[in-house]
């Protein structure tokens, strides 16, 4: 664990079984549309506008802000509800002011409270929320087996 305490990003998180990936980006970037994309595939909403992170024993736990909970935004729509988690492990995170132009990109991390998590940049096709809900789901990117 970590002698630093909770610290809160303006990003969103969704989980599937309670694996969590975090979406970070500006304002507008669409972290928000990304996560409602993830969520009629079958993610549950952790947060969205802020999420706090916080050093556990294994790992980092993502967290919302009370008045937060259960509510996303649909750009031009307003506030919804949505079903949501109280808490998930983050596992995965997605910078969304970054564009991959990489096939097979290379491997990055980002680094929250000592620990280490793959970081995705944003890929402009309509695979993306799948393709982040599989890598989820089955822990990671594959290895080829030569």
């Amino acid at each position: 664990m970590s002698d630093l305490g909770p610290l809160t990003l303006h990003a969103t998180a969704v989980a599937l079984n309670g694996r969590a990936v975090l979406l970070k980006g500006a304002s507008g970037s669409g972290k928000s549309s990304l996560a409602l994309e993830m969520m009629v595939r079958g993610a549950t909403l952790v947060a969205d506008d802020r999420v706090i992170l916080s050093a556990v024993s294994d790992g980092v736990e993502l967290t919302c802000p009370d008045p937060l909970k259960g509510m996303i935004e649909a750009r031009g729509v307003g506030l919804l509800h949505a079903d949501y988690v109280p808490s998930a492990h983050l596992c995965l995170v997605v910078d969304l002011d970054q564009e991959e132009r990489d096939r097979f990109p290379q491997e990055r991390t980002i680094t929250f409270f000592t620990q280490t998590f793959p970081l995705l940049h944003n890929v402009a096709s309509a695979h993306f929320p799948a393709a982040i809900l599989q890598y989820l789901s089955h822990t990671g990117r594959a290895t080829p087996r030569l």
